[in-house]
């Protein structure tokens, strides 16, 4: 019987690397995308000293994480491993393989520069026109950080701690106390090295403690301090950060991201300013679930003139007959007044009372009527027995408005989950990419999370996009910004020539460059 047979190991091979990848392999779109970035205008650290072994160009690394991240490799390691035996990254790193400490050091000293990366994926989305800048959805997402629930502390864990320690320093010293003639010298000295053991352990959490109380937070984390315990799904809680996600609803592309440590109720201003900086204008509605129903939000939103539809919160508390919640009193805004269901009037002294909800205080106004009392309704409508007490915040009118847009626009809103789940169940379901790579602090977090968008949206372009036009695209990007930096090289070498202080006006040197290569945004 034969079988079909290798080549002998020894043999000598002329191999060429160029002829090994395809023309249409995605590897030549990374290289083309990476050579059409100024890198200088990103904020990419250009300047190395001269003395000693030549660092590694950014666009190289850049690369390498590009790849890594569109391909599921994120460690620095594996990073590594794979320059030295992955034919694909042999290509695009021109057989240059950087040990893991630069590779990690990379993302961890560059998170502006690629957030920035990020957004010139968005330009690339916007000139191949994937982005409708007319309905955005927001949502939260947490990713583990690198920090377990054993290492993060709140007052009563640290109060917890302290006196289980107390308790266990007082048995010791009843021990020493009570049998000091029974125990050995190597016994005694044991305990004394427990006593001391715990004492070390007390003066740690009572530091943590002393930190918690000057710096006014509810937690601290010690491998990430930044990373907090938060809710991730059904009550369930983990060490994590919360990343806040923009997304365009035409083709499902984020065109922005912020990495937080805290809950949803105070993102959603923030993050339609920056919307609306990125789009230009405010000519965009945007939805989001019932975490971001927040009163102060919807007057940012409207102050920015951005259109939302916020899901509305369930009612935190009923009426001992749900007929009679707050819901179903109607409100008259020129009266400034309510009428229950059994058709009474509520009125306002008009004044202004504060009433704090978590760290925020709201204005509220009293609505009230003396014909309560005498109601036939009144222990369907309140427990109260001085009679029902209806409480308006100032932002009633926005938290109106927006209930009225959701009902008239059902189908639109609807559409919320599908617009912004897509990315986060690729990134986080497929990609497994649930946890964040990095540590120490949210500015390194937000390295990791802009490499993630950012191979999110060149998949996602990759996908739709022709690869032809493509990589026709990007090769003219490319050219473009080699010939800007060629002209720019004979621009210095010309002035720093003693023998050259005038320059002649050379229509073939001065072209009219205008930037054409992808912006730094």
């Amino acid at each position: 019987m034969k079988f079909i047979t290798g080549k002998n190991r020894n043999q000598t091979e002329f191999f060429c690397l160029e002829q090994a990848i395809a023309q249409d392999n995605e590897v030549r779109l990374i290289d083309l995308f990476v050579s059409a970035i100024k890198m200088e205008d990103y904020g990419f650290d250009m300047n190395f000293i001269d003395n000693g072994r030549p660092a590694y160009h950014p666009a190289t690394l850049l690369r390498l994480f590009i790849y890594g991240y569109l391909n599921r490799i994120r460690s620095s390691r594996q990073l590594a491993k794979e320059c030295k035996r992955n034919i694909e990254l042999m290509w695009l790193m021109k057989g240059l393989a950087p040990d893991h400490n630069t590779i990690a050091n990379f993302r961890k000293d560059n998170p502006k520069a690629i957030r920035k990366i990020f957004h010139a994926t968005v330009s690339l989305a916007k000139n191949f026109d994937l982005i409708g800048a007319k309905l955005l959805a927001g949502d939260g997402t947490k990713l583990r950080a690198q920090n377990s629930k054993k290492n993060n502390f709140t007052h009563a864990k640290i109060e917890r701690h302290i006196a289980y320690i107390d308790q266990k320093l007082d048995e010791y010293n009843i021990m020493l106390e009570q049998q000091d003639g029974d125990i050995t010298p190597e016994q005694k000295a044991e305990i004394q090295k427990r006593i001391e053991k715990h004492q070390q352990h007390k003066n740690k959490y009572q530091g943590f403690k002393e930190h918690l109380d000057q710096t006014g937070q509810v937690q601290v984390s010690t491998s990430d301090p930044d990373s907090r315990q938060l809710i991730t799904r059904n009550n369930i809680t983990e060490v994590a950060y919360n990343i806040q996600a923009t997304v365009d609803a035409k083709h499902n592309i984020p065109i922005d991201f912020k990495v937080t440590n805290q809950n949803d109720s105070k993102a959603m201003g923030n993050m339609l300013r920056r919307a609306k900086t990125i789009l230009g204008n405010a000519d965009f509605t945007a939805i989001y679930d019932k975490g971001y129903h927040t009163g102060t939000e919807f007057k940012y939103a409207n102050q920015l003139g951005v259109q939302v539809m916020v899901a509305i919160p369930e009612v935190a508390s009923h009426a001992p007959d749900i007929a009679f919640d707050v819901e179903n009193f109607t409100y008259n805004k020129s009266l400034d007044t309510y009428q229950c269901p059994q058709g009474q009037t509520l009125i306002t002294n008009s004044k202004w009372y504060f009433k704090k909800h978590g760290k925020t205080t709201n204005r509220i106004k009293h609505y009230k009527t003396k014909a309560c009392l005498a109601c036939p309704a009144f222990e369907r409508c309140t427990k109260n027995k001085a009679g029902r007490l209806i409480e308006r915040t100032e932002h009633a009118d926005l938290i109106d408005q927006n209930k009225k847009r959701i009902e008239q626009n059902k189908e639109t809103y609807r559409k919320r989950q599908a617009i912004v789940e897509h990315p986060f169940g690729i990134i986080k379901r497929q990609w497994d990419f649930y946890y964040i790579m990095t540590k120490k602090s949210i500015k390194h977090a937000s390295a990791d999370v802009g490499l993630i968008f950012t191979a999110f949206n060149l998949r996602r372009i990759i996908n739709i996009i022709d690869h032809d036009m493509l990589k026709k695209y990007l090769s003219v990007l490319a050219c473009f910004l080699f010939a800007v930096m060629a002209y720019f090289k004979r621009f210095c070498a010309v002035i720093s020539n003693p023998e050259h202080h005038t320059i002649k006006k050379n229509r073939s040197f001065f072209m009219p460059l205008n930037g054409l290569y992808l912006t730094a945004g």
